[in-house]
C-alpha cells in the first residue's frame, strides 16, 4: 500500500475489574504509562500517526499526558467512543451503562483512517518486536482475493495474570499460518496448575501451553471498517434481544465471520515476548518491576521520551 500505516489504540474502556481507569494509572518509573511504552515502540518500528479511541469525558486529562510525551514525537488524533453512538433508529436499553464492545470502538475511528492500521489495547503491554513485525506486514498488505490482514499471537501462557481471570481470543491455525478459527473466551486462568477457561463458572476446559491466543493486537486494511459498518446493526439488533445490558461487539467475532466467508485471510505472526498488563491492582507492582528491568536491561532509556527525536524526522520502517 501506498500510506504508511498508523496505528489505532483503543483506551475508552474502564477497568471494571481493576477499579479504575487503569489507562492513566502511571507503571514506568518517570510516570510513563502502558500505553507510552507501547507508543514508543511504535514510533521505533516506523508508525508516525495513532488514534487514540477514549471517553469525551477524560479527554483534558488524558491529552495532558500525551502531550508531556508521546506527542511531541508522534502525530496523535482522538477519536471518542460513546455509549449513544449507534445507528439511526437505534435507543439505548435500559440499564445499559457502557458502550458497545471493541469493534464498536473502532467504527469510532473510521474517520481518521484512509490507509492500513494496527489496533491495540491501551491497557497491553505487547514487546517491541510486535509492532515492527505489524508494521512490516502493513507496509505491504493488499487486499485481492480477500482480504489481506495479520494478527500477533502469543502463547497462551504468556498472557495470564496470577490474580485472577482474563479475556483472551483462542485461536486455531492453519499449516500455513493463518488464523483459522478464534474464539473469544471470556474467564481464562490456572486451576491447579492447568489453564482452564469456562463459559458457566461450572464446567472447565484445559488449554494446552502455546495455545495461541490473540491481545487484541491486528492489523488491517480499510476494507476490515466498511465490514464492522455493515455488521453492526445486525449483531446490535440481536445483543438488544439476547444482552442488552453487557453484549458487546468483538473485533474477534468480524474477523472469524469473514474468515468462514472465506473473504479474509489472517496471517498470524508469533510474538515470544510475554504479556504485561493490569487487569487487576495486584497486577501493577509486577508490571511496575517488568518495565523497571526493561529499562536497567537497555531496552528503553530512563526517561522514555526525552531520548527521542521528533516524529517528523524519524523516517526508519
Amino acid at each position: 500500500m501506498d500510506k504508511k500505516p498508523v496505528l489505532v489504540i483503543m483506551a475508552a474502556g474502564m477497568g471494571s475489574r481493576y477499579g479504575g481507569l487503569k489507562q492513566m494509572d502511571p507503571i514506568g518509573s518517570d510516570g510513563e504509562l502502558i500505553i507510552d511504552f507501547s507508543l514508543y515502540d511504535a514510533w521505533r518500528a516506523g508508525f508516525e500517526t495513532a488514534i487514540c479511541i477514549i471517553k469525551k469525558e477524560i479527554k483534558a486529562d488524558f491529552k495532558a499526558i500525551m502531550d508531556r510525551g508521546a506527542a511531541g514525537r508522534m502525530n496523535l488524533l482522538y477519536a471518542y467512543q460513546e455509549i449513544d453512538a449507534v445507528p439511526e433508529g437505534f435507543s439505548i436499553p435500559e440499564g445499559r451503562n457502557k458502550p458497545w464492545g471493541t469493534g464498536h470502538a473502532l467504527l469510532q475511528a473510521k474517520p481518521l483512517i484512509d490507509g492500513p492500521f494496527a489496533v491495540i489495547n491501551a491497557d497491553d503491554y505487547y514487546g517491541r518486536d510486535a509492532f515492527v513485525s505489524a508494521y512490516d506486514y502493513l507496509s505491504r498488505a493488499e487486499d485481492q482475493e480477500r482480504y489481506d490482514y495479520c494478527m500477533i499471537g502469543y502463547s497462551i501462557e504468556n498472557t495470564l495474570t496470577e490474580n485472577g481471570h482474563v479475556a483472551r481470543g483462542v485461536c486455531a491455525l492453519t499449516p500455513e499460518g493463518y488464523l483459522s478459527d478464534i474464539r473469544e473466551r471470556t474467564k481464562i486462568q490456572r486451576n491447579q496448575g492447568k489453564i482452564q477457561f469456562t463459559q458457566d463458572d461450572e464446567h472447565w476446559t484445559t488449554l494446552a501451553e502455546g495455545t495461541p491466543v490473540s491481545m487484541n493486537f491486528f492489523g488491517f486494511t480499510p476494507s476490515f471498517l466498511e465490514e464492522l459498518e455493515r455488521r453492526f446493526p445486525i449483531v446490535l439488533t440481536e445483543l438488544l434481544k439476547t444482552n442488552p445490558v453487557k453484549g458487546e461487539f468483538y473485533i474477534p467475532l468480524v474477523v472469524g465471520e469473514l474468515i468462514e466467508e472465506h473473504r479474509a485471510k489472517v496471517k498470524v505472526i508469533p510474538s515470544q515476548d510475554k504479556w504485561y498488563g493490569v487487569t487487576y491492582k495486584e497486577d501493577k507492582p509486577l508490571v511496575m518491576a517488568a518495565m523497571e528491568e526493561k529499562k536497567k536491561a537497555g531496552e528503553y532509556p530512563a526517561r522514555l521520551w526525552a531520548a527521542a527525536e521528533p516524529f517528523e524526522r524519524n523516517t526508519k520502517a
